[in-house]
């Protein structure tokens, strides 16, 4: 018997698949979140720093969980970077919990990219 566990992993390995078959190479969760900040923010600089790979991640993180309603996007600043407000509190849950939210928010995410 198959549990919904079982399910989420079976769909994040098949999004690893497309995303290894896309890009040459397996992505972990950082990769994946900076790839959606990417996508999210437009953002293609020749150098990157530390500072904005991470504020990319962040884009990334208020971007999924602002599918179910946790984050709302308040607008963009001067530089194009869009800025979240937590409306809702997070569940608190244990780490690997917290990765199965998220790794369901990113599917979701890709689901509606049409990827």
């Amino acid at each position: 018997m198959m549990n919904v566990t079982d399910d989420l992993q079976q769909r994040w390995w098949q999004l690893e698949a497309k995303l290894l078959a896309q890009f040459g190479k397996k992505p972990d969760m950082e990769g994946i979140l900076f790839l959606i900040g990417l996508q999210e923010t437009n953002f293609m600089p020749q150098k990157i720093t530390k500072e904005q790979k991470q504020d990319m991640m962040h884009v990334a993180v208020c971007t999924l969980l602002a599918q179910s309603g946790f984050y709302v996007l308040e607008g963009h600043d001067e530089e194009g970077w869009p800025h979240f407000k937590q409306i809702n509190e997070l569940p608190v849950n244990g780490l690997i919990e917290q990765e199965n939210f998220l790794k369901d928010h990113i599917l979701l995410y890709f689901d509606k990219q049409g990827f």
